[in-house]
């Protein structure tokens, strides 16, 4: 519109100019008359639009381009990650969807690779995020380097990055080969700030031949990346630091942990977990001197299901800590209906030792159930001593001076010093079940389990041996010492209600449940009394 006005006041010029040019002439060589004020003054406003016209053009036009090249460089920069410099998530879906819709035009297959650095989060946390910038800087240069002729690279956030690499499907170990060269690439040290910082990864590979359509660009890119995804997971599981294809069994299991994950927030919402009891046994004695509290998932979907499928797994999505302080509840209200003499022994995981304020919460619990702490033995795992000694140790010592006893559970698995031994207050050790089967099999099993218990006479610490399962074990087990014992050769774990039937055969319960069976027994016998003379 600017240059229309330019040229417009241009050609007014021309016409203006044509009369008033001839009579300016004549006029200054006094050969015609004054001059035409009113022509003159149009053609000197003409000559002003066309040099504002002029300017606002060429102001314009540089505005315009300045635009054009900012809105380039801002989609550049929409379709890149500006840390490493190699695609993003949405403009890698967008190729390989490209990709995966141009494949029947082409002889190659495609392979989506899904990386993830292992462990990464100890990088920032011990060097900086600076440290742990430079490291995905350079993971992604090094893995660029590798990528064949028409392969992409992306950093879809943090630590993971995916890649597409075309190959001939009748040979996939190329894929195989190109997988194994960025695992020993990326495991090179990265030199930052006079430190040596090494990373591994795991990753999972995805072929478009595991795919039965591939036509619908990023619905496919999506799948396909899915895939891969589900094979780095599977990676990572087995160890990591190394590749796996994917294979649908893994979707399946993937599926079936998503479940449980969904069906264990829902448990513990509707209380379906539930605390059973092993009992604890005087080895020399064989009196009943306590119980081991263990979870118990009761799932309508599937049954009663045992710790080593929920625990885990209700440890990594964080909710062990409302599990665990939900089941410790309802043991106190069971163990409070039992003899006074009896011992709750309750397990504690890892996860709920890195909590600071766990002391404090278990104290508040036991304060608000009126449960003597003398009774409450805690377990802790050998591991929970390598994550942080001294708050496990300000954790030990209030709870034991509140009368809590704690104990080191499964002794021997783990790698707790002797020197940790002395300086953490434990109140006993619970021998590993592994050493304890060991018994049945071979003269080395007693030899590591007589080391143990003469370790812990040193240290002057009573023992616990679980495991025991038959006649034979627990023979050699009187033989070795004074000690309590549990397994299954004393009877499986129970719910609370079998717990009060064998309580009550043994006269174990606490005085005022004793009083409320027998009441409930006298009235029950008056009952039938009644119900026969009725009869007679």
């Amino acid at each position: 519109m600017t240059l229309g006005i330019a040229f417009a006041a241009i050609i007014l010029f021309v016409g203006t100019a044509g009369v008033v040019l001839p009579n300016l002439l004549l006029a200054w060589n006094g050969d015609a008359p004054s001059l035409d004020v009113a022509l003159t003054n149009a053609l000197l406003l003409n000559i002003a639009l066309i040099l504002l016209g002029w300017h606002r053009y060429k102001a314009l036009s540089e505005e315009l381009k300045s635009r054009r090249e900012s809105e380039e460089e801002a989609r550049r920069l929409a379709d890149i990650d500006h840390l490493t410099g190699c695609h993003n998530r949405r403009s890698f879906t967008a190729v390989l969807g490209q990709l995966l819709a141009e494949l029947e035009r082409r002889e190659n297959a495609l392979a989506a690779i899904a990386i993830d650095l292992d462990s990464f989060k100890q990088v920032n946390d011990l060097h900086g995020h600076q440290a742990g910038d430079e490291v995905l800087r350079t993971t992604a240069a090094r893995i660029q380097r590798l990528l064949p002729d028409g392969g992409a690279l992306a950093r879809l956030g943090g630590d993971e990055f995916v890649c597409v690499v075309p190959y001939p499907p009748q040979v996939p170990d190329r894929v195989d080969q190109l997988a194994t060269r960025m695992i020993e690439q990326v495991a090179r040290p990265v030199e930052y700030a006079d430190s040596a910082i090494e990373v591994t990864m795991s990753i999972g590979i995805a072929s478009s031949t595991q795919m039965d359509g591939v036509r619908n660009g990023t619905p496919s890119a999506q799948k396909l990346m899915h895939k891969a995804d589900i094979a780095m997971y599977h990676a990572k599981k087995q160890g990591k630091n190394r590749f796996y294809w994917f294979e649908p069994s893994m979707e399946n299991e993937l599926r079936f942990r998503n479940e449980l994950e969904a069906g264990i927030r829902r448990g513990i919402a509707n209380g379906e977990f539930r605390p059973y009891y092993e009992q604890q046994i005087d080895i020399e004695s064989g009196e009943l001197v306590g119980f081991e509290m263990l979870a118990r998932w009761e799932s309508p979907e599937m049954g009663v299901v045992g710790p080593d499928i929920f625990i885990p797994i209700a440890e990594e999505i964080g909710v062990i800590g409302e599990m665990s302080e939900a089941l410790i509840e309802q043991a106190f209200e069971d163990a409070k209906q039992w003899d006074s003499q009896l011992t709750l022994s309750v397990n504690i995981s890892p996860v709920q030792m890195r909590d600071p304020w766990f002391a404090q919460k278990l104290l508040k619990l036991l304060v608000r159930h009126n449960f003597p702490p003398n009774r409450l033995d805690i377990e802790i795992t050998e591991s929970c001593l390598h994550d942080n000694v001294g708050m496990v140790r300000s954790m030990i010592s209030s709870l034991r001076n509140q009368g809590v006893c704690v104990s080191l559970d499964d002794f021997g698995t783990g790698y707790s010093s002797l020197a940790q031994l002395r300086s953490l207050p434990f109140d006993r050790l619970k021998i590993d079940r592994a050493f304890i089967a060991e018994l049945k099999e071979d003269e080395h099993g007693a030899k590591l389990v007589d080391a143990i218990l003469a370790m812990s006479d040193g240290l002057k610490l009573p023992v616990t041996a679980e495991g025991i399962e038959n006649e034979f074990v627990l023979e050699a087990l009187k033989r070795m010492g004074t000690m309590k014992g549990q397994g299954y050769h004393y009877g499986r774990p129970e719910p609370a209600a079998q717990v009060l039937e064998r309580l009550n055969q043994k006269g174990l319960l606490s005085k005022d449940k004793l009083d409320n069976v027998t009441e409930v027994d006298f009235t029950a016998q008056e009952t039938k009394r009644g119900e026969g003379k009725r009869a007679g």
